[in-house]
Parts: C-alpha cells; structure tokens; sequence
C-alpha cells in the first residue's frame, strides 16, 4: 500500500488495525461463520451447490493451484457512489451508462453499492426480495450494527443487482465515527462530510461481513469520488480483504482553486502545498479523506491525463491507470435519421424562439444558428466568462460585416428563481394563440375551397376568409405589433438579478437582444425539460436541435456535454484543459474538420483564448449548410471512439491489477462482443 500522507494526515490510510469502539473493528475475512451452508442460487455462473465457507479459500491458505482460477472465474465486483439509484452528478452518468456492458461481462456477480434516499429510490429503484447470500448479509448487518440495507436492482439499461444503505439507520454512530476516523481534523458543522462518514462506516461493516461470509473467491470494491470513499480507508485499517480501486473524477482542491480564479495548472506545476491550500480554503478534511483513499487504495484511477498529472499534486499518488469516461452508443442505421432529428428538435427550438422574440422578430429562422453551453452552476470553471466575452466579439463581427446571420446562443445553467419571468410566458402565450387562429382559418379556407371544386366552380382568392377571420387575425396582428418590448435575457426572475454572475456578465457585454445585435442570448437557469411550459424539451433532444455547443471549461476533468454533442451528431468547442479534448487530440489529427474545436486555455492568456474562440464561432458561421451537414456526419461518426465498448477495456486493466496486487489471481478475459 502507499504510504500515508505526511504530518497531520498520518492516520488517513493505517495499514494495520486500530483499536476502534466499534466491536466488530478487530475482525478478519479469515473468520468464518456457522450460519450454514449456502447454494450460489445468485450467482449464474455457480449454480453448483457449493459451500460458501469450504476450507481452503483466499482468507485461510493464498494460492491453490485450479482453484485459485476457478475462484477467479467466480469474482463479485461491487462499485460504491453516492450517486447510485441518485441522480445528483456527472458520476450518475457514468455508473448509470456504464452499467450495461458490466453487467455484461459479470452478469449477477455485479453489484452497485449506494445509500438510500427515498425520493430517488423512488424513481430509480426496484424493491426486490434478497438472494440467499444478500439475505444473509443483510441480516447480519441489521442484526449487528442496527444497519438498514435495501436489496433490488437499479432501473438503468443493465438492471444491475444494488443494494442500497439506509443512512438514518446509522445517524446515532456520527460523533463516534467522526471522532475513530478523522480525531481532532474532523468538522461537527461539516454536513456533506458527516454524510460521507456514516455511509462510508456503513460500507466498511458492508464488506466485513461480506468477507465472513464469502471466503473463497475474490471480492473487488470500487469506489467513485471521495463522498464514497470513507469506506475504503476504515476498511484498510480494519485489514479486510477486499481488492481495493478508488477512481477520482476531479480533486476537490483542484476544482476549489480554479474556482477561486487561481492559474491552477501553472500553480501545480510549479508545486503547492497541498494541505495547506485545502486548509485556507476550509475543506482540509474534505480533502483528508480524498487523500487517505487515494494513497490507500490498492489501485488509484483517474479519468484523464490531466486529472492524472492533477491529482500527482494535490493527492501525492501517480494515477496506476486512466479510466475515461464512456457512453451507451446507439448507432443509426442510415445517416439521414440523425439528420432528420436535428431537423425536428431544431423547429421545436424555434417555435420558442419565435414566442421569445415576438414583437423583434425582424429575423430569418432557416438563417439562423442556434449555440448552447450547459453544466453545474461553476461560472469561470466551466468557461461561461470567456464564452459571453467571446459572443460579444462575434456580435461586433457580424454586425461590422453587414451579417443577415442570427445567432441564438442559449445558456442553460442552473440558479436561484422563483419561476418563469411574466415575458417569458407571454411570449409563448401569444405565439400559440397565432398559431391556433392560423390553423382554425386554413382549416376553413381548405373547406371552403373543398366545397367550391367540388361543386366545379373556381374559388375565389379573395373570398375565402369571412370577416370574423379577417377580425381574428387583426387582433393576434394587434398583440405584435403592440409589444413595445426588448426580448428578455433570461426566461426566469433571478432572486438576486443584479448580483448573478452570468447576467451581469451579459450586461456589462452589452448583449440586450436589440434588433441591431446578430447575437442574441437566452439564459435560462433551469436544466430543459419536457414538462417545461415554455421550452417543452429533454436535454438530449435539445442538444440534437442545436447547431453547436460550447464547453471551453478552465476546470473540467473529463467533460461528458461535448461527448454527448457526439453522440448527437453535433459539433462542439472545448478546451485543451478538458480530458475529453485530450483524448480526441491523441485520436484525431484534425479535431476541427471532425467537429471537435479545441480552444488552448493551458498555454494562452484569457484574452488570447478569448480571440482564438471569437474566431472559431466566425468560421463555424461563416460554414455554408451544406459543410455542415457534412461536418455533422463526420461529428456522429466519432462517436464510436467514445462507446463503452472502447473505454471499458481499461477499468478491466484497473480490476485486473487490484485483484493480482490482493489475491495474486488473474481475472478470465470478459466475453467477446461479437
């Protein structure tokens, strides 16, 4: 194991067990139980009757020859999150997507391990009555420990088996846990590191008594984030035999200082202290825990190569391999069909557009590009600052070079409202009460003309709208034409208008929406949805309607939104400062012609890489349709490189390794996929 962090970190990841006041601290997996013998009935590829406690397993002998391969043949993962069954983050969506093709190679020998939040249960989770083994388990841990664990299966492509942990049932054991693991370094007031804690002691006993029960076969624990991660570091104090992984998807003290407006990555290089940066920033025992599970964990993964060189620095461990992050890829069968959406979800954008602008809509729609940037509410992490300054720049070009283009750029961003903005509302309301009327009027000018042709006589033209349809379309023409109004900036009431970020940004950038500006902005600080009264639309149909999206983050570990554009077909920008953009770069030898524009935000000033966006939004502007239908097609195609197919292969190297490094067995190769 790596050694502990230094100075007041020392006890982070004890290899050897302390004396805890929890009664069960001092046992072994070499323990073994009476509770009787158990047939694998859950496990399809050991229906065979066998005795989970038979002599000779990993805790009692190390290796034995055929059934030393045999036993790894019969291994259960398990991956620990607090976004199991909770959609609350980006690692939702990387357990969530990723768990088709696990469950694929390790069928119902996969588990998800999180806690157990009623509401999201609700939605994500399926109740069902506990395996042999699992009711074993759970018996004991409620029986022992007062633990209350939820067997079923999590309600996402793979349906993989999940057993989700009550964190209430523990809540009683906070100040003695706090005070076993962290001393003097722990913060009462810390809640979402008090959440951590229980969960994590809960996940400890978990795995202690997983390993009672099942001695004769691998058990492999990967833990996702440091909120999850508690548990490894208990776990290694109390020496339970569990193969260990701990993957971080971005440093708590790296996000901190970006998010303070620090050049972290020079900051980095040039060597910090980390402790001491996480101590002036109040997040020292935040980060205690993120380092003991990093330096402990038998195998440390990161997302990305700059994640990697990040967490070198501020977690003092080398990343043993990069796991990137993936997606389920469906693939179309011909390429017009992802065309054809674009084209449909692009005419629900603009019916929006059309009610948003009404009273300045002076514009023309089939020229007209729509741009969209979305994320977590981190204004300068996810590069929102340098996208608003970029489209001012873009604007003063199209207006300098006479443009007919528009650009609608939308900024999906959550904040803090009280409900939509009356404007926002009534331009809808006015734009579906036109369309009614003009539907209502076509509808009897058909009829009209239906009649006429029948009875062979020419209809005329001029006769074909009585004088209550006329009257009709005089009072909708009346309520545009009325409108003395800038279209808004923003969809919602900011409950601090003048102090959020992204609209004083916007003001200062004087982009007011004014007939004159070519670029028009609408912020919308709510995620979409199609429930939505205004803008019925899910994110992901959104996106397909969007002519391209912009994610030019300082901070951004992976970056799942431009690899989402991919899978849509649509073209994105990023930031050399993302892992996605690292991982396109080494794959592409023109990421910009393949719809990939990657703006340099590591080596170049903010002004520079302000130019170098403002010049990338020219040339995609200046693009005829057919070059970007074209770049469309190319855009879809990467698309592969990014299935979990691909990526996966590398969290089988990462499992591989901890299982060899604990158990000195190699894991079976997963199933072909073909």
């Amino acid at each position: 194991m790596a050694q502990p962090p230094q100075q007041a970190q020392v006890t982070v990841a004890r290899a050897t067990p302390t004396t805890t006041s929890t009664a069960t601290a001092t046992a072994t997996t070499t323990t073994s139980t009476s509770s009787g013998v158990f047939t694998l009935d859950d496990d399809p590829l050991a229906n065979n009757g066998e005795d989970i406690h038979s002599p000779g397993g990993f805790g009692t002998v190390g290796i034995w020859g055929e059934a030393n391969r045999v036993a790894a043949q019969k291994a259960y993962l398990f991956e620990i999150s607090h976004e199991v069954a909770r959609k609350s983050g980006g690692i939702y969506t990387v357990l969530s997507s990723k768990a088709l093709v696990t469950v694929k190679q390790w069928g119902d020998r996969y588990a998800c391990v999180g806690p157990y939040i009623p509401a999201s249960a609700a939605l994500e989770f399926d109740p069902l009555t506990p395996t042999k083994v699992a009711a074993t388990l759970i018996d004991q841990l409620k029986v022992k420990h007062g633990i209350i664990v939820h067997f079923g299966r999590w309600l996402v492509k793979g349906y993989p088996r999940c057993f989700l942990i009550d964190p209430k049932s523990s809540t009683h054991n906070l100040a003695m846990w706090r005070n076993d693991l962290q001393g003097t370094v722990a913060s009462e007031n810390d809640a979402e590191a008090n959440e951590a804690i229980i969960f994590g002691y809960q996940v400890a006993h978990f795995f202690q008594e997983l390993s009672l029960l099942i001695t004769n076969r691998p058990v492999i624990a990967h833990f996702h984030e440091w909120l999850a991660s508690v548990g490894l570091i208990v776990m290694k104090r109390w020496n339970v035999r569990v193969a260990t992984l701990f993957t971080t998807h971005a440093t708590l003290l790296g996000r901190y200082m970006a998010a303070g407006g620090m050049d972290l990555y020079s900051c980095l290089q040039s060597g910090i202290n980390a402790d001491a940066e996480a101590g002036r920033r109040l997040i020292y025992n935040r980060h205690w825990i993120e380092v003991g599970a990093a330096r402990g964990a038998d195998v440390f993964t990161t997302v990305s190569d700059i994640t990697g060189f990040e967490a070198s620095k501020t977690l003092g461990r080398e990343a043993d391999i990069v796991t990137p992050n993936g997606l389920n890829i469906d693939r179309f069968i011909a390429v017009h069909q992802f065309q054809n959406l674009h084209k449909m979800f692009k005419d629900k954008i603009s019916d929006f557009v059309r009610g948003h602008f009404y009273g300045c809509y002076d514009f023309d729609l089939d020229n007209t590009l729509y741009f969209f940037t979305a994320g977590r509410r981190e204004y300068r992490n996810k590069g929102v600052d340098l996208m608003v300054e970029a489209l001012a720049d873009l604007n003063y070009q199209l207006k300098r070079e006479g443009s007919k283009l528009t650009v609608v750029c939308f900024i999906i961003m959550p904040g803090n409202t009280n409900n939509y903005n009356v404007e926002s509302i009534k331009g809808q309301s006015v734009r579906r009460q036109i369309r009614e009327a003009c539907d209502s009027i076509a509808a009897k000018m058909s009829e009209r003309m239906y009649e006429k042709l029948l009875r062979g006589e020419m209809p005329d033209i001029h006769n074909l709208t009585s004088e209550e349809d006329v009257v009709t379309l005089k009072r909708r023409l009346q309520m545009v034409t009325a409108a003395n109004r800038a279209p808004p900036i923003v969809t919602h009431n900011m409950v601090n208008d003048a102090e959020d970020e992204v609209l004083c940004h916007l003001r200062a950038c004087r982009l007011f929406n004014t007939k004159e500006d070519r670029v028009k902005v609408i912020y919308h600080p709510e995620f979409v949805s199609a429930n939505s009264p205004i803008l019925p639309l899910d994110y992901a149909d959104f996106v397909r309607g969007c002519h391209l999206g912009i994610f030019v983050s300082y901070y951004e570990p992976w970056g799942y939104t431009p690899a989402e554009c991919c899978l849509s077909g649509i073209p994105s920008v990023t930031s050399n400062l993302t892992g996605f953009a690292n991982y396109m770069e080494r794959r592409l030898t023109d990421p910009e012609s393949n719809g990939i524009y990657i703006i340099d935000r590591r080596t170049r000033s903010f002004q520079e890489s302000k130019t170098q966006l403002s010049g990338a939004l020219w040339r995609f502007c200046n693009m005829t349709q057919r070059q970007r239908i074209e770049q469309r097609n190319k855009t879809e195609q990467l698309s592969e490189v990014l299935d979990w197919a691909v990526m996966y292969t590398q969290y089988i190297k990462a499992r591989n390794l901890a299982v060899k490094k604990v158990f000195n067995v190699d894991l079976p190769a997963p199933p072909s996929s073909s």
